[in-house]
């Protein structure tokens, strides 16, 4: 009986294991259960039947490990389930001729430290130098980049 409870231990441990290195990103109770779940079951392997079979029980759930990671990568039954999602959107680069540095405009929202301002009836993100800056509070642009309109209280 505890053969199988040893067996199943590291089965179940490696496949939260590959749930974690396929399926779900970051390290998460998966993979901190699929450790302890495979630790458990080569600390049992120990502890009932001797040193011999705990090395043997080592080398198994390694060897267990590897050819179910490669089997895993190498078919596509994970790919139903794995997420594929891209990002493919892009931020639009400002319209250089709309902003020039010392023009001056309002805050529609508070910079702490980026927020959305208001300058010459145009609407775009903008960077205060540091401090916050309140709702309707008068701005003037220091400098343009890209996309981003770095200004300071006036």
């Amino acid at each position: 009986m505890t053969a199988l409870i040893i067996v199943l231990l590291i089965l179940l441990g490696v496949l939260l294991l590959l749930l974690e290195f396929l399926v779900i990103p970051g390290i998460t109770l998966a993979a901190i259960g699929g450790v302890l779940m495979i630790g458990g079951g080569i600390y049992l392997a120990y502890d009932h039947y001797g040193n011999t079979i705990g090395h043997l029980t080592v080398l198994a759930a390694i060897i267990f490990c590897g050819i179910s990671l490669v089997l895993a990568l190498k078919s596509n039954t994970w790919n139903k389930i794995m997420l594929k999602a891209e990002i493919d959107s892009k931020v639009e680069k400002l319209e250089e001729e709309k902003i020039h540095v010392g023009d001056k405009g309002i805050c529609l929202s508070r910079l702490a430290p980026m927020g959305k301002i208001k300058i010459n009836k145009t609407v775009v993100e903008a960077k205060s130098t540091g401090a916050y800056i309140d709702e309707k509070s008068k701005v003037v642009v220091i400098d343009v980049m890209d996309k981003i309109v770095i200004v300071k209280p006036i």
